[in-house]
């Protein structure tokens, strides 16, 4: 029998190591692919999901709204990452260049370096649905918003992406140099 996660989170509140246990197992993917989507390194990642769970063992005692669990661990998840980025002393950015044959790996590097020019919130939604596969309903849960917002932010990114590969690198394969990448001012990190 599945525990739902208020009861898991209240056990583990009171100090149930089996509750906290679960907790982790439900989460830690969700965490490193969420760490994933600031710092863009696997092992990092891993790393941001482990002081996560340090922290939110610390902290758990002072969470008032157990159904707000997945996206209070969330917040605290963006927050070590941001601050591993910043010890790290550079911004997580991909060199994307236009490569010399049309290879199939080549085209998942266009698109994977169209993800990481992404805003935060659309790169940290496309990497956790698509990079983790984690069902909406999961994204939700520990983005802190609804499954239609994760819903949304998913079609505003992926209408993003399609832009920066009809309008650089991606259409140009075999052509002198890149268009303009397409994207516009306020849509993307500016880096």
């Amino acid at each position: 029998m599945v525990e739902s996660e208020e009861s898991l989170v209240e056990a583990a509140q009171n100090g149930h190591l089996q509750s906290f246990g679960a907790l982790y197992e439900r989460y830690y993917g969700s965490m490193v692919a969420l760490a994933y989507s600031v710092l863009g390194d696997v092992h990092m990642s891993e790393d941001a999901a482990q002081e996560v769970f340090a922290i939110a063992c610390r902290d758990l005692p002072r969470l008032k709204s157990k159904d707000k669990f997945a996206a209070w661990l969330g917040g605290i998840c963006r927050n070590v990452a941001r601050q591993m980025s910043r010890c790290k002393g550079e911004a997580v950015a991909l060199n994307v260049q236009v490569p010399a044959k049309n290879s199939e790996d080549d085209y998942r590097d266009v698109v994977r370096g169209a993800v990481w020019r992404l805003r935060g919130a659309y790169r940290e939604t496309i990497v956790m649905r698509y990079y983790d596969n984690m069902p909406y309903e999961r994204i939700a849960a520990v983005l802190g918003i609804s499954p239609q917002a994760v819903h949304g932010r998913l079609t505003r990114a992926k209408r993003k992406i399609a832009d920066y590969l009809r309008g650089s690198h991606f259409a140009n394969f075999g052509k002198m140099g890149p268009k303009r990448n397409g994207f516009k001012g306020g849509d993307y990190e500016r880096r």
